[in-house]
C-alpha cells in the first residue's frame, strides 16, 4: 500500500477471522441505511404534499394537526440521521432496534391521526421491517416485527375506543401477520448476505495482508527497486534505491528531478524495437546523483498495455567492481610473489648486456637500433615488474587532513617542473572556497600524477592542455578533483575495462588506472570515468566526507 510520502511501515497482519462478526457487515448496513433514509424522507414529504395539494379529494383526516406534525417530525428525524451518518461515515449509525422504534412510533401516530388501518397507511411499515430485519439478529428481528405490529394494533384500538365502534382489528391482525412473515422470510436471505459479506471481508483482509507482506519484502530487499508510471513519476521505491538516488527520490517525485540520466536510459529503453523487452545494445550505466558511484539500470514492463508502468532494478556497479578487483588483486599478489623475482634478474641481465653491446664501437647503425629496442623493452618489462611488486606489497593508507586547494597548487608546480612543461599545459581551475579532505598525501600524488601523465601520453599530444578542477558535489557535498582533457576519449566498448589490470590500448603497462582506483578505495574515495561534453575524458576522484570518515579509512 502506497502513501504520498513513500513506503509506509507495514501494519500488523490482521487475522481473517476478524472479518466475521455477529452483526451485519458495515458495508451492508451502510447501503441499507442509505435506502431506508431515502424512504423516510420521501414518505412524510409525499403524505404532506398529498394532504396539502389534494385536500379536497383526500380522505378526511380526523386529526389533521397531529398528522402534519408527525409527518414533519418524521422528516426532520430522518434528515438528522442522514446528516449524522454523513459526519460519522466511519461509524455507521444503523442500529436496528432504535431505528425500528422511530419508524413504528411515527407510522403509529400517522395511523391514529388518519383514522386507523382503514386509511391503508399501515403498509408503510413493511419496508422498514424488511430493511431492519436484514441488519438484525433473529431475536431482534422478531422484536422489530412485534413493535411494528403493536404500532398497527394500538392506534386501531384507540380509534375504536374513541369512536365506540370496534372495527378493523381483523385487518390490523392480518397486517401484523404479514409483518411477522416478512421478518421470518428474510432470515435465509440475511444469512446468505452475511456469509457473502463475511467472505468479501476475509478476502479484503487477505489482500491487505498480501499487500503489506509484499511491501515489507520490497522495503527490506537488498536489491534497489523502484516503479515508474507512464508519466515518469515514481510510484514505489525501497530504501536501498533511495540510498542510491538520494533523499529526493520519493513517491510521486518526477524522475527527471531525481536523476535525468536514469530518465534518459528509461526513454531509450522504451524506444527499443526489441519485442523481448531487452535493453538495447548500449551501456546501461549512469553516474549516480552523488557523483560517487556508477549505477546499472535494468527495466521490465509491468503489464501488457502500452504505456505501462516500468519496474527498474538498480545495481551499484562500483561495489561489484570492487569485489571483482579485490579478487583480481589477490590473484595478482600470489602471481607476483611467485614470478616477479624470477623475472627481474634475467631482465636486468638482458638490459645490462644490451647496454654494453650498444657501447661497442664496431656496431653499425642498424645494430645499434636493435640494441636500443632491447634496452627499451627490457626497461618496459622492468617497469611492469616494479608495478606488480608495488601492487602486491601496497602499504596501508596513512590519511592526513589536507587542504585540497593548496595541495593541487603544489602538485601543479611539481608536475610541470618534473615533466618540463610550461604552466599553461596543466591548467588549474581554482575554486572559490577551500576544501578539506582526508587522504594519504603520497597515494594522492600517485593517483593524480598517473592521471595527468596518461592525459599527456594518450590524449592531448604535445600541445594539448590538461585541466585540474576541484569542487563539491551538489547532491552530497563531497569534495572531488577532476582531471580533464580534450583527447579522443575512451571508446564506448572499452569504458568498463579501463580500470582492469593489464588492460591497455597499446601503450603502457595497463596497471596505472587499476592502481589509481585501488589507492582511491583504500582512502575511502571513488575514481570514476566520464566522457567529456564536447569530446575528451574526465577522471573524477570523489573524496570521502572528511568528518564522517575519521577513523574509518580502509586499511
Amino acid at each position: 500500500m502506497l502513501e504520498s510520502g513513500g513506503l509506509s511501515h507495514p501494519a500488523p497482519l490482521m487475522p481473517a477471522s476478524a472479518a466475521t462478526a455477529p452483526s451485519a457487515p458495515a458495508d451492508l448496513a451502510r447501503r441499507i441505511g442509505g435506502w431506508l433514509s431515502l424512504y423516510r424522507l420521501l414518505v412524510p414529504a409525499a403524505l404532506i404534499g398529498t394532504r396539502v395539494l389534494v385536500s379536497a379529494s383526500f380522505r378526511p383526516v380526523p386529526h389533521p394537526e397531529l398528522f402534519i406534525g408527525t409527518c414533519a417530525g418524521y422528516f426532520a428525524a430522518a434528515l438528522t440521521l442522514v446528516v449524522l451518518q454523513g459526519v460519522r461515515a466511519a461509524q455507521p449509525l444503523i442500529q436496528p432496534l432504535p431505528n425500528s422504534m422511530l419508524d413504528s412510533t411515527a407510522v403509529g401516530l400517522i395511523l391514529y391521526a388518519s383514522g386507523g388501518v382503514a386509511s391503508g397507511l399501515g403498509i408503510l411499515l413493511a419496508l422498514p421491517v424488511l430493511a431492519l430485519t436484514l441488519l438484525a439478529q433473529r431475536r431482534d428481528g422478531l422484536l422489530i416485527a412485534a413493535g411494528a405490529t403493536a404500532a398497527v394494533l394500538v392506534p386501531q384500538m384507540l380509534v375504536s375506543v374513541r369512536s365506540g365502534h370496534p372495527a378493523g382489528f381483523a385487518t390490523a391482525g392480518m397486517l401484523g401477520v404479514v409483518l411477522f412473515a416478512i421478518a421470518v422470510s428474510v432470515w435465509p436471505l440475511t444469512d446468505r448476505l452475511r456469509s457473502s459479506e463475511a467472505t468479501l471481508r476475509r478476502q479484503e483482509v487477505d489482500l491487505a495482508n498480501l499487500a503489506q507482506l509484499s511491501e515489507y519484502i520490497v522495503r527490506h530487499l537488498r536489491e534497489s527497486i523502484l516503479v515508474v508510471d507512464p508519466e515518469d513519476r515514481i510510484r514505489l521505491i525501497n530504501d536501498s534505491a533511495v540510498r542510491l538516488l538520494g533523499e529526493g527520490a520519493r513517491v510521486q517525485a518526477p524522475l527527471a528531478e531525481v536523476s535525468a540520466a536514469l530518465l534518459a536510459l528509461l526513454a531509450r529503453w522504451r524506444q527499443s524495437t526489441d519485442t523481448t523487452g531487452l535493453f538495447p545494445v548500449q551501456d546501461p550505466t549512469f553516474v549516480g546523483p552523488d557523483g560517487a558511484r556508477e549505477i546499472r539500470a535494468d527495466f521490465a514492463s509491468l503489464g501488457e498495455h502500452s504505456p505501462a508502468a516500468v519496474l527498474v532494478f538498480l545495481e551499484d556497479t562500483s561495489a561489484l567492481a570492487e569485489k571483482v578487483q579485490q579478487s583480481k588483486l589477490a590473484a595478482l599478489g600470489r602471481l607476483s610473489a611467485s614470478i616477479a623475482h624470477e623475472i627481474r634478474n634475467p631482465v636486468g641481465a638482458m638490459s645490462h648486456a644490451g647496454q654494453l653491446l650498444g657501447e661497442s664501437a664496431h656496431l653499425g647503425a642498424e645494430d645499434k637500433r636493435l640494441t636500443e629496442i632491447i634496452r627499451t623493452h627490457a626497461e618496459r618489462v622492468s617497469h611492469i615488474i616494479d608495478s606488480v611488486l608495488r601492487l602486491s606489497r601496497r602499504e596501508a593508507a596513512r590519511a592526513e587532513q589536507l587542504s585540497l586547494t593548496d595541495w593541487t597548487e603544489a602538485f601543479r608546480e611539481e608536475f610541470c617542473e618534473t615533466m618540463q612543461l610550461s604552466p599553461g599545459r596543466l591548467a588549474l581551475a581554482r575554486p572559490e572556497e577551500s576544501f578539506e579532505i582526508r587522504f594519504d598525501p603520497a597515494q594522492l600524488r600517485q593517483i593524480v600524477w598517473n592521471l595527468c601523465e596518461n592525459g599527456l601520453r594518450h590524449a592531448v599530444g604535445p600541445a594539448g592542455v590538461i585541466e585540474i578542477r576541484c569542487g563539491r558535489g551538489r547532491a552530497n557535498g563531497r569534495p572531488y578533483l577532476e582531471v580533464a582533457d580534450r583527447g579522443p576519449g575512451v571508446p564506448r566498448d572499452q569504458v568498463e575495462r579501463i580500470f582492469e589490470p593489464f588492460f591497455s590500448s597499446g601503450q603502457g603497462t595497463g596497471l596505472g588506472l587499476f592502481l589509481a582506483r585501488e589507492l582511491a578505495q583504500a582512502n575511502g574515495a571513488t575514481l570514476l570515468y566520464e566522457p567529456r561534453h564536447g569530446g575528451g575524458s574526465v577522471f573524477r576522484l570523489v573524496f570521502a566526507d572528511p568528518n564522517r570518515w575519521i577513523g574509518e579509512i580502509e586499511t
